[in-house]
Parts: C-alpha cells; sequence; structure tokens
C-alpha cells in the first residue's frame, strides 16, 4: 500500500485512512497471490478516481475609504451593482410615460363628449342643473 500522506485530510481523517488501509492489507494475508494483486490493483484505482478537495481561496477584499469592506472589485462588480438601479429607473420613466398619455386619453374623451353634447359647457355649471339631473332619475324609476 502506498503511505502517501495527503495534507488535504484532517488528522481524525488521515488516522481513518491508515487504519482502513492496514484493516484491509491484513485481510488479503490469507487469500491466494492472484486475489490478492486483484485487490492491490483496485486499490490503485479507487485511489487514482478519487475525488480531489479544492482549497478554498479567499475572496479579495477592497477596503473603501468610508471603511466598508467590498468583496471582489473590478468593472464587473460595479456594472452588476448599477444595473438594477438604471433598470429600475428605466421603468419608472416608462411607466409614467404611459400613465400620463392614458391620463390624457381620458381627459380628451371627456371634453369630446362634452363639445359633442347638445348641452353648452355652462349648463353643467348651473346648479339649478345639478337639481334638474336628480329630479329626472327619480322619474325615471
Amino acid at each position: 500500500m502506498n503511505a502517501s500522506f495527503d495534507s488535504s485530510l484532517t488528522g481524525a481523517e488521515a488516522q481513518f485512512g491508515r487504519r482502513l488501509a492496514a484493516r484491509l492489507t491484513a485481510g488479503t494475508l490469507g487469500l491466494p497471490h492472484e486475489s490478492a494483486e486483484r485487490l492491490r490493483a483496485a486499490r490503485v484505482q479507487a485511489l487514482a478516481r478519487r475525488k480531489v478537495v479544492q482549497q478554498m481561496r479567499p475572496a479579495p477584499v477592497i477596503l473603501s475609504k468610508g471603511g466598508a469592506a467590498v468583496l471582489g472589485g473590478g468593472w464587473w462588480t460595479r456594472v452588476a451593482t448599477i444595473a438594477p438601479i438604471v433598470a429600475l429607473v428605466v421603468g419608472l420613466v416608462a411607466v409614467n410615460i404611459l400613465q400620463d398619455e392614458h391620463r390624457a386619453k381620458e381627459i380628451a374623451e371627456v371634453d369630446a363628449a362634452l363639445l359633442t353634447d347638445d348641452l353648452p359647457p355652462a349648463a353643467y355649471t348651473d346648479p339649478g342643473f345639478l337639481q334638474f339631473l336628480k329630479s329626472d332619475e327619480a322619474t325615471s324609476r
């Protein structure tokens, strides 16, 4: 068995690996040479295929003049920070323009209805006209 020590393992993991390898080696003593050789080859293949644990590198930290720590840095983080704000402003401007157009259309419809009606616009401001409308509604019921 290969007795190399992997520095990425913790002490407990390395100790467990050594005990397991010793137990497997002790178990092959009573086996025929051909079987023991096949097991040894299988162990070598298993070690070759094992997952290599990648060491995590710390992200670069940039301290700004205000004392706040910023992870990463560079132009991509600035773009990623500014893009949602720009999208929000564009959306708010678009909603404002659409609402203004909708209000203008509503006002134009009311103006067109007033101007094409048989009554002159001054009749709507007459206090007696409101009384006439109320009495007209009462008689139509």
